[in-house]
């Protein structure tokens, strides 16, 4: 696995072509890794989010970071993740870091397991639902290479055509 240069670690924003293909796995958890997770963990509480994809910050791989208390403390680091839907479908306002100034309703599974490896090599299974659950199926599309873009409807792409087309054209 290359080095990741953390200090070119920033927010990327749609259209971008890393956000657009699937991650590769993480091979091993190094020095390396942990300071991704860390600067990932800065460029998430900067901008106030509650999820960061790797993709989001530019780098390829197969990992996401959640802290739904928006606090250093509280980030959970999911490698190698997979995730699996269960329940009821449910439509809710969804933003992304990745493409700012869109608010578009997304229709996600109200509940999903997760089962994915930390920072310390050991493998853990959750049950989520409720918000827990829509930022994992949000977080695991960015390793997917999906973003809110790709589960917009119609008429969401039309209300926010302006918006999309000025990120297209490089003004984020």
């Amino acid at each position: 696995m290359p080095n990741i240069d953390i200090k070119k670690c920033r927010i990327t924003h749609y259209p971008a072509q890393v956000l657009a293909g699937c991650a590769r796995p993480v091979e091993k958890i190094d020095d390396n890794i942990r300071q991704l997770v860390e600067k990932m963990t800065d460029i998430m509480l900067e901008n106030k989010g509650v999820g960061l994809a790797a993709p989001q910050a530019g780098v390829a791989l197969r990992l996401f970071i959640i802290s739904l208390e928006q606090t250093k403390e509280t980030v959970k680091v999911y490698i190698n993740p997979t995730v699996t839907t269960t329940g009821e479908l449910d439509s809710a306002e969804e933003g992304c870091l990745s493409v700012p100034g869109v608010v578009t309703k997304v229709r996600r599974y109200k509940k999903c397991k997760v089962t994915a490896t930390d920072l310390d090599g050991n493998e853990f299974t959750e049950e989520a639902e409720g918000l827990y659950a829509r930022v994992l199926q949000h977080e695991y599309d960015h390793i997917e290479g999906l973003t809110i873009v790709n589960r917009m409807g119609q008429t969401a792409r039309i209300v926010h055509r302006r918006r999309l087309k000025a990120l297209r054209n490089g003004n984020g």
